[in-house]
């Protein structure tokens, strides 16, 4: 006979929302106090994963050090030397690291981090070359919003960037964010920034991440930029316009350039503000004219619908996204957002973030994304330009611009 449904519901409920540690413990087996630690942990059942491949990266390392033998007949040969040599200093279990993950109950044994960073990092040569690399994971980045900037972080660690990373919002994963944000089901109410917190170590366990679960306010929007440690690079994906100011106000202070991506139906809109080029740039490069944080502070939602439409240009907002703007509060909940919009912005900020932090030429203004452009046949010929622009000017005179 099963359990009784009381006790289930019981079980369940004082189980609900019971949240495990989101960051990764690093064991160096060599030690006894690591060994005594790890120990306890498998003894209270709290490991009921090992995932142990560290032959295989091992290999991978030895390639990486030695590229001229991958290719050759006696690569097995020096490689087993090595392995030899490797097994005859330390006991296989000591070697490299173990990093315990408690959300996942997992323990993975992994290289140390110089050479897991190599091994890691190594298909990216010469796409990004050495020198750059270390530019790219040295840098700290922060990111405000995470929608948008789930993809965002995601893409700038993939690529082996900012070993520290900061990242701020106030909200809890929801059911209708899993159409753009790469988590699921089993992270369902738990804050962003830890999704996406975990998500990152499960890429690089010896990133260090910072976590504002309250999100960006005037209260901590300098600690957030300043630090210590002080951002390197500031990407904006936040809904607030009014915190998206105070942003700004904080980056023209400490010289501290901004990226902006904004999906717009299929396409993306990137936006560059070089801050710490230009002292006198005007925040969003003057598109929505002269404001503060207070008047942005008090926009009902069709100011803040109109105030966002002037950002974008009226001329760049797709079709189905003008219809889908007065739709709001009608047949629809919000604005639409796609997960392949949110993939273009993630892969095209963590591009622009590598450019700036490794000082290579960048726009400094505006990019346009648009797989339209690329794939609808006819796009841009005069018909359909046309078209286009008579739908744009009706947009704008219902929005009053």
């Amino acid at each position: 006979m099963g359990p009784k449904i009381g006790t289930i519901e019981t079980l369940l409920k004082d189980s609900a929302f019971k949240t495990a540690e989101s960051k990764p413990t690093i064991f160096n087996l060599s030690t006894r106090e690591d060994g005594k630690t790890l120990q306890s942990l498998i003894e209270k059942q709290n490991i009921q994963h090992v995932v142990d491949d560290f032959n295989e990266q091992l290999r991978e390392l030895f390639q990486v050090q030695n590229p001229t033998l991958v290719y050759t007949s006696d690569f097995e040969t020096y490689f087993q030397k090595f392995l030899n040599l490797e097994n005859s200093k330390t006991p296989f279990i000591e070697q490299g690291r173990w990093a315990y993950f408690p959300w996942n109950s997992t323990i993975s044994h992994i290289l140390p981090e110089q050479e897991f960073f190599a091994v890691r990092t190594a298909r990216n040569r010469n796409l990004i070359n050495i020198e750059e690399q270390k530019i790219f994971y040295d840098a700290v980045i922060g990111i405000g919003g995470l929608s948008v900037g789930n993809s965002v972080a995601l893409a700038i660690v993939l690529q082996g960037g900012a070993r520290h990373i900061k990242l701020a919002d106030h909200d809890r994963l929801a059911l209708s964010n899993t159409n753009r944000v790469r988590a699921d089901v089993a992270n369902l109410g738990l804050a962003k920034v830890l999704v996406t917190a975990r998500q990152i170590y499960l890429l690089n366990p010896y990133a260090h991440v910072e976590v504002f679960p309250d999100g960006l306010n005037e209260k901590n929007i300098q600690t957030f930029v300043n630090g210590p440690p002080k951002l390197d690079l500031i990407i904006d994906e936040l809904d607030n316009l009014a915190i998206k100011y105070l942003i700004r106000e904080q980056a023209k202070r400490y010289k501290v350039p901004v990226l902006m991506g904004a999906d717009n139906g299929d396409n993306a809109v990137i936006d560059i503000e070089r801050y710490d080029q230009d002292l006198d740039l005007p925040f969003f490069h003057g598109r929505i004219g002269e404001t503060t944080y207070e008047k942005l502070a008090e926009l009902d939602k069709f100011g803040i619908g109109k105030t966002i439409t002037q950002h974008i240009g009226p001329e760049n907002v797709t079709e189905r996204m003008q219809e889908s703007l007065l739709e709001m509060g009608k047949t629809i909940v919000s604005w639409p957002q796609l997960g392949g919009a949110a993939l273009i912005n993630g892969s095209a900020i963590a591009y622009c973030a590598r450019k700036i932090l490794t000082n290579e030429p960048l726009e400094n203004n505006r990019a346009l994304i648009s797989l339209d452009e690329k794939f609808i046949p006819h796009y841009n010929s005069e018909v359909e330009q046309q078209r286009r622009a008579d739908v744009s000017k009706s947009f704008k005179k219902m929005f009053g611009l």
